[in-house]
This record gives structure tokens, sequence and C-alpha cells, in this order.
């Protein structure tokens, strides 16, 4: 659910291309001065039917996704990790910016799933405007002729979530003459749509309004769950990919009684992690072709911390290390700390906690590290947010509140409420020194009469 990212062809050295992990096809080049160089082909991406299975494959080797959402954080940390591709939302108009993160995922061996901006109804674009649909088709069609031939390229991804909220069926045609399009300029490279979720209705409308597809891209959260059961309902029989996946969504969470959204701590979701890539992402052998947890990266989506897997100061959480695991079957040497959620006065978020402007407070979290790493604890308070966005849209991150705090050893902190009524989030981050770092969060309020 979300925006963003960007691409170059160029000449290449056998070095680049051992870098690849995968047997690029050569073609001899020249220079201005008539030296032979060699430039890479485009890598031959296709899904091979393997009796009631599917299997993606580059050049003719298997290619399962390990992927991220690849955000503001390098594509180094992602393939240090254990990562194999990353996906972006949109090209740009930064063809510069967009080529050079090409040319560098292919020194760093990485596919890259290529985004493709297409305009939503709840964005105000009109699909019964034939001028705009074409004008909207001509513009992708020269983003897919700039980036087609890059040996990074590992598909393309027409559009994000284009159902969300969506009430002209036409997007779906349009959907399907993008396709056509690109089968049309580029037949190495699969093409699918994302999806915010599928119902029974929608894959029949998608089945028959964009037949041209290739795949689907299925995007769930909390209810990842049911996936299988969401696939044998819709009769979706063909390959998908998880396109996003992730912690519980603060749509699915459990409320306070003012209506804030109680978040996970950083332990839980990377717990969560690895019950839903292992149950329902691995698990699925004969139609998933991988996935891209989100977001490989840090955002503000209700909360700093929500669906980044890094702080926005750049360590990295439990889940990073969760995901490691998970793509390569071992933990890193040193791991983020493990935490716990908030305590307020000994009460839970859940409880809906309300206190009187000014009064005095005592929040306790517990955290520890596996190495023994000395804790460094960070504690602030921010106003609770007011965005009512939807699909990943910008949100500015709320204002900090100048609180009173006094700190009381490992974990343990004094505060004095805001004077303001109002609804709050105090946050702590746990640093263990090594770039690794926890984080929990817990919402209240100030309220004249609690």
């Amino acid at each position: 659910m979300r925006q963003a990212w960007r691409r170059r062809v160029g000449l290449w050295l056998g070095l680049a291309l051992a870098c690849s992990g995968v047997a690029a096809a050569q073609q001899p080049a020249s220079t201005s001065s008539g030296a032979a160089v060699v430039e890479p082909a485009p890598a031959v991406v296709k899904i091979v039917r393997q009796g009631a299975s599917y299997q993606l494959q580059v050049n003719g080797q298997p290619f399962y996704i390990k992927g991220g959402g690849l955000g503001d954080i390098d594509q180094e940390t992602l393939l240090a990790r254990g990562g194999n591709s990353f996906r972006t939302w949109s090209t740009g108009d930064d063809t510069a910016k967009v080529r050079a993160m090409l040319d560098r995922a292919q020194r760093n061996g990485l596919k890259v799933a290529m985004g493709l901006d297409v305009a939503r109804e709840r964005h105000g674009f009109d699909y019964d405007d034939a001028t705009a649909v074409a004008a909207q088709q001509k513009r992708i069609e020269t983003e897919v002729a700039l980036y087609k031939d890059h040996p990074a390229v590992l598909m393309w991804l027409v559009g994000n979530e284009l159902n969300l909220e969506h009430k002209n069926p036409k997007v779906w045609n349009a959907v399907n003459d993008i396709t056509l399009a690109i089968h049309r300029l580029d037949p190495n490279h699969p093409v699918m749509t994302p999806l915010a979720g599928f119902t029974p209705a929608l894959i029949a409308e998608i089945k028959a309004r964009a037949p041209a597809l290739d795949l689907i891209g299925v995007q769930l959260y909390g209810d990842i769950n049911e996936l299988p059961a969401k696939l044998r309902a819709s009769k979706w029989t063909g390959p998908y990919v998880v396109t996003e996946w992730g912690p519980t969504g603060h749509w699915e969470s459990p409320l306070t009684s003012w209506g804030a959204a109680i978040e996970d701590d950083a332990s839980r979701k990377a717990g969560r992690l690895m019950e839903r890539y292992q149950s329902y992402i691995a698990s699925d052998k004969r139609q998933g072709l991988g996935s891209y947890v989100f977001l490989w990266g840090q955002k503000q989506e209700r909360t700093p911390t929500w669906y980044g897997l890094f702080l926005k100061s750049g360590e990295s959480t439990p889940s990073v290390d969760a995901m490691q695991y998970l793509w390569t079957g071992q933990w890193p040497d040193n791991r983020a700390p493990a935490i716990q959620p908030i305590l307020i006065d000994g009460l839970a978020a859940t409880k809906s906690v309300s206190v009187a402007p000014g009064s005095e407070h005592e929040a306790h979290v517990q955290a520890e590290d596996a190495e023994q790493d000395p804790l460094r604890f960070q504690w602030y308070v921010l106003r609770e947010t007011t965005a009512t966005t939807t699909g990943g849209d910008h949100e500015d991150v709320p204002a900090a509140v100048r609180v009173r705090m006094t700190f009381q050893g490992q974990g343990g902190l004094k505060f004095q409420a805001p004077q303001e009524p109002g609804a709050y989030r105090l946050f702590v981050e746990v640093r263990d020194g090594h770039g690794h770092a926890a984080y929990a969060n817990f919402p209240f309020q100030v309220s004249a009469a609690p």
C-alpha cells in the first residue's frame, strides 16, 4: 500500500555479471575507441508451469523471491541479510536516479520488480476519460522502453492497490491494455498488478477484464492467515507474489476507547513475521513465487515505527533479524535487543489509559540483549496522529511534546502528563550500540476528567 523509488542501462564488465548470481547472456558492443566490451542482455524471466505448480525462472534458473519493498535503506543491507530482490512503486521523473538504482542492483546481484505508477480513482482519476487513459498508457510505455533491457529488471508491477476504494471496473481494462503494450515492448519480463486483498468478485472481474496479466500480486497484513482460503474461494489457481506483507495493520489492530490503534512492540512484530512467512508464504510451493516484506526502510504511517523494519536513525530491529533467519536459516552474530510492551502505572495500552493534565506517572519497559550489550533507552512523546489517509499516502510525523521526564534505571521512567487535553503516544527506543534497536509505544489520553 504505498508509493516511491527509481533506474539505467549502461556498459558492464565481466565482474558485474559475476555479481548478478544469475548467468546473463552477453552480446558484443564497442566503445568510442573501437575497443570491444561486453554489454549484458536483459534477463529472460519466465513463469514456468510444472504440472499443477509454477516456478519463476531467470535465464533458465529457478528464482524464488526473497525481497523487501525498498525504502530509504541501502540495497547492500538487503543483500547482506539474504535478500535477492526488491520492489519499487513508481519510476518517477528522475531517469538518471532510476538507472543508477538498477546499475547498483546489478552490481549487488539483486533483481528489481519495477513499479509503474497507475492512477487510482480515489486520487481523482476518471477511467471514463479516454484521453486521460491514453495519455497514462503512453507515459507508461515510455517508462518501460527506457528500462526494459536492463539486466537487473525482474518484472513489471502495473499500479498498486488499484482495487482500493475503486468503483469503475474500467480500471482493469486499462490494466489489460497496459499489460498488452508491455508484452509487445518487452517479451522478457512478466507483468502483474498488486492487489489490496482480494475477493472472488474482484478476481472474477480481473479474469474477465485483464486476462493478459501473467500473475497477480497480493497484499495482506494481519489477515495473511486467510490467504489459502481466499485463493480457494476466488478460484485463483495461477501464480502470485505476496507483494506486501508485514506487521498487523493499523486498520486491523485493537483500539483504545478514543480510537487510537494499539501497535505491537518490535519483538512481537518479529515473531509475527516468522509465523506468517513460514505458515502462509513459504509454505505455498504450488502457486507462490515469493514475497516482498514491507518496508525495508522507515516511514511515518500512523506512527514512525509501524511499518518500517528500521528506525529513522538507521538501526535495524528484531524484524530484520527475523527476515535474515527466514531467508538464510542463520541468525546474525549480534542481534537486536528484545523488548516487551510498555506499561503506564502498571496498566497495558488495551486498558485505554486516561490521565489528568500535568499529572505524574510511571512507565516501564522490559528489554534485554542476547549478547549482554549495554542498552540505551530513549523516551519521547508525540501527539497522536490525526491522519485518515489510506493506501500508504503521505503522512507528516505528529508534533513532539515536551514533558518533564526522570529516568529510573534500565527501562524505568517518571513523567508528567502534558497540560493540554488530547491524545498522545509515549515511545521508547532501545539501542545496543551496534546498529540495532527495539521499540514500543503506548497511546494515552489527557482528559480533564479521567
